[in-house]
């Protein structure tokens, strides 16, 4: 029901003058599909309160309520034409009343470590794209058929907006910043294995699938006290972005996924001082797949010892620097940074080296960040003690990943079962630190298990792979035609 009522809409806003990309889609969608799983928030907590004999307060007001403005019923619990509002009554209402009542929930919460703080935010940096009322009066009616009621319900709803965020992903303007494929994320967060009462932080939170998948698996970690669960909601997870999109959407994820009041900041990470990062500010374990191939101005490099205008460099040194001695981390970095020879590879790989073990390197194919070639490697690492022994493994599979054919979590199979053990295999090895060049540090990820393939590729394994390249490219054809 859910999918079907996302594609839905998505034809809907498709026609929307307001209404260009995919991202458009997401970020509107993402607004409505909120104030009704406020509303139905609220309806649980208003039960809850009646059963246990008190009084519930509500949050918002009662002429803002969704089922005062988008959804009033009649007497046989169908929408109420006469009540609901439509055309430019509707998109009046909602620019001009409702916006503005939500975003002063942020001046007037208690603190920012509540609900009413992040609807504040949320409606400050959002607005209202969808043009026609009409348009909207259609979103409203699709979303006003979905319930958030039970677990099963609301576990559904996030793993299709999940989906959604994919999409958006996919759909240009740096859309892909967002997205790590999240088969990836769950094996990351497994090898990592944070534990209740750990402090998790990611600086590059983007859409916040580091977090949602570390709070899916410590809250299947165990049986939950009171405890365990005021520790999850509000002392755990920790996050900062940059942008304004990937910044909303981060919150509302995690508000889907169970995490009512995330402490994510919206600030430029790498603009804080490293010097200023004391014991007070520092976290128990790091997930993050920063942004790579980006441009950092002059004025940020030098708050870094290691200067480098490259963004992962210097998000890399901010996470090496921000992790408690003995925490321990899990980042996505491109595969060069293993063997680049620049002054500021070369300072960073001696800087990890030193003063974190390096204990597992994974080497991902081309591809598995869908519409980007780029090839990376995932660092796993513990903070307060020098690097030994590395142990490397390499994913070789026997397809192309793409759009249509991407990685999934039997593809990590082996290299989870392999990295508890460190055991050598034909795709895993391991090095000795004091065997490598120590004025380079030099990390390259050669394996000497593999036999070099020297015979030529079939024709058609190279047919293949150019129709998944053409696909490709076709696709993101699409995408900028669909943006012009």
């Amino acid at each position: 029901m859910f999918e079907q009522t996302f594609k839905n809409i998505d034809d809907i806003l498709h026609k929307d003058a307001g209404c260009g990309s995919e991202l458009d889609y997401v970020e509107q969608t993402s607004w409505v599909l909120f104030l009704k799983y406020l509303d139905d928030l609220e309806k649980d907590r208003q039960t809850a309160a009646e059963l246990s004999g008190k009084t519930y307060s509500n949050i918002i007001a009662p002429e803002y309520r969704w089922t005062t403005w988008a959804a009033p019923k009649d007497k046989e619990g169908k929408l109420d034409y006469h009540k609901a509002l439509t055309g430019d009554d509707l998109a009046d209402f909602v620019n001009i009343n409702l916006f503005p009542y939500l975003k002063k929930f942020k001046t007037s919460a208690e603190s920012a470590n509540t609900i009413e703080y992040k609807i504040g935010e949320i409606f400050s940096e959002l607005k209202n794209r969808i043009q026609s009322g009409y348009n909207l009066r259609e979103v409203i009616n699709r979303i006003d058929e979905l319930r958030f009621r039970t677990h099963k319900e609301k576990h559904e709803m996030s793993h299709l907006y999940e989906s959604k965020i994919k999409n958006m992903g996919n759909a240009g303007r740096n859309g892909g910043e967002y997205y790590t494929p999240r088969p990836l994320i769950r094996t990351i967060v497994k090898v990592v294995a944070p534990q209740i009462g750990n402090k998790i932080y990611d600086g590059a939170v983007g859409s916040a699938g580091f977090l949602c998948e570390a709070f899916e698996f410590l809250n299947h970690s165990k049986k939950l006290t009171t405890t365990d669960v005021e520790t999850l909601q509000k002392k755990t997870f920790y996050g900062k972005e940059k942008k304004s999109l990937a910044y909303i959407i981060g919150i509302m994820n995690m508000i889907f996924h169970g995490v009512e009041a995330p402490n994510i900041v919206h600030t430029n990470t790498l603009a804080e001082n490293l010097a200023d990062i004391q014991e007070k500010d520092r976290y128990d374990v790091v997930l993050a797949n920063p942004p790579f191939g980006g441009k950092e101005r002059a004025e940020v490099q030098q708050k870094f010892p290691i200067k480098t205008g490259e963004t992962a460099s210097l998000f890399l040194q901010h996470f090496i620097k921000i992790l408690k001695a003995g925490g321990k981390a899990g980042v996505v970095i491109k595969n060069t940074f293993l063997s680049n020879t620049d002054n500021a590879s070369v300072s960073l790989r001696k800087l990890l080296l030193e003063n974190c073990n390096l204990h597992t390197v994974l080497d991902l194919p081309g591809g598995t960040f869908t519409g980007a070639g780029v090839k990376t490697v995932v660092l796993f690492f513990e903070k307060g003690y020098a690097t030994k022994k590395i142990w490397f493994y390499q994913l070789n599979l026997e397809r192309n990943l793409g759009k249509t054919n991407a990685l999934n979590e039997s593809d990590l199979a082996e290299f989870l079962e392999l990295q508890k053990t460190k055991a050598e295999s034909e795709n895993s090895w391991t090095l000795d630190i004091s065997a490598i060049d120590q004025t380079t540090f030099d990390l390259s990820a050669k394996n000497p298990n593999k036999q070099e393939e020297t015979a030529l590729r079939a024709p058609r394994e190279i047919l293949d792979e150019m129709k998944a390249l053409d696909d490709e490219s076709a696709e993101i054809l699409s995408s900028i035609m669909e943006m012009i």
